[in-house]
């Protein structure tokens, strides 16, 4: 039978209101007027029951608010308000610096904007954290996600839980099936760092490197894993004798303890050699310098950070440091691109499958020129720390 020609029946008189309730949210489930929503869709977006959607969207369509475009799907023709809010869920993981300037900068921008409701959860660094977390904004009926996560073997399953509920996701920084992509050019950011790293070992170490140490992060899969190949590419582009160095790998996982400590158990067994250090973030650059320099071979550690963070930064200003540079993802300004990403999706506006972040090299020589509020930040957290 045509969906035509399924006959309505009225509503109870105690139920007008409710009906009307209910009309109105299925046409706020429209985000745009070009949008074309199925059946399933409708009932996903505004939790309403099967038949209540199916009975009302007939009635929407008898009213003219409301066309059939196709075989069970529907376009919305009343005037919509493009000001209409959006819940967003933000499943972040604030448990290490350059997380919590994603989290404050994306925080800041959804303040300012009156269409926008944030709800932040915490992933914990924790496949479980992110799966339950996935299942509460599901449950929460938002209308979009920002998901940061590290595992790449739990993204499939924390994706599946928002497709399958018509919620669009924004992936931040490690892939997810199905979803927009947003952070570094892994392969680009790691050749920066390489080619810095082989421009100073050029002047500094005129005998060159005498091994290569790689700390890298398996869980995060191959895309981050990029870093490490592009920044070996690009020290191999400024030192094509490097080639046959012994190559030692490590995991960088964890925090800056735990990677201090893979990095201490490997010198104590290790002999001392100049060793051209490529990492995948600020946190194994300088928990590798911490653990060189407690060996006491500080003198035979180079590497560059990946990421810019504010650690690194004051790194960089330490005489002597062999910290030589760190590759700047400016996560604090996150926010300024992914709230009018999101804004786009909702819209069913054209949106690239992927967007990539700025990269630049911060070095002793430039740090305090690309971050100069740096001093008056740490002084005012000093002052906030000080007993009253």
């Amino acid at each position: 039978m045509a969906a035509s020609s399924v006959p309505e029946r009225a509503e109870p008189r105690g139920d007008a209101a409710q009906s009307v309730v209910r009309a109105c949210a299925i046409l706020r489930a429209f985000h745009s007027c070009d949008e074309v929503l199925a059946l399933g869709e409708v009932v996903a977006r505004t939790g309403l029951h099967k038949t209540t959607a199916f009975r009302l969207l007939q009635s929407l369509v008898q009213g003219g608010l409301v066309q059939r475009s196709g075989k069970g799907a529907y376009r919305c023709l009343a005037s919509l308000d493009t000001s209409r809010s959006f819940r967003i869920g933000f499943a972040g993981q604030t448990d290490s610096e350059f997380s919590r300037e994603v989290a404050g900068g994306l925080q800041r921008v959804a303040a300012m904007n009156r269409q926008i409701h944030l709800i932040s959860v915490n992933n914990r660094y924790s496949e479980r954290e992110a799966l339950r977390n996935a299942d509460l904004l599901v449950r929460e009926r938002v209308d979009l996600v920002f998901e940061f996560q590290t595992y790449q073997r739990v993204a499939p399953l924390v994706a599946a839980r928002f497709l399958e509920a018509n919620i669009p996701v924004i992936a931040i920084e490690v892939p997810h099936p199905g979803a927009t992509f947003y952070g570094a050019n892994n392969y680009q950011a790691g050749q920066i760092a390489g080619r810095a790293l082989g421009r100073w070992v050029r002047e500094a170490w005129p005998a060159g490197p005498e091994q290569i140490l790689l700390l890298e992060l398996p869980i995060a899969g191959p895309l981050p894993a990029l870093r490490i190949t592009g920044a070996l590419d690009g020290a191999r582009l400024e030192l094509p004798g490097i080639t046959g160095l012994p190559v030692a790998r490590l995991d960088g996982r964890g925090g800056p303890e735990q990677v201090f400590g893979v990095v201490r158990r490997y010198l104590r067994r290790a002999p001392p050699r100049r060793t051209l250090t490529i990492v995948m973030n600020d946190v194994g650059a300088l928990a590798a310098l911490r653990a060189f320099e407690e060996a006491d071979r500080g003198h035979l550690c180079a590497v560059v950070g990946q990421n810019g963070t504010r650690e690194a930064r004051e790194e960089l200003r330490r005489p002597h440091s062999r910290l030589i540079g760190s590759v700047a993802y400016f996560p604090e300004r996150y926010g300024e691109d992914l709230i009018p990403l999101a804004l786009a999706l909702l819209r069913r506006q054209p949106t690239p499958p992927a967007v990539f972040v700025r990269h630049r090299l911060l070095t002793p020589a430039n740090v305090d020129l690309i971050y100069p509020l740096d001093a008056a930040a740490g002084a005012s957290a000093a002052g906030a720390r000080r007993p009253r």
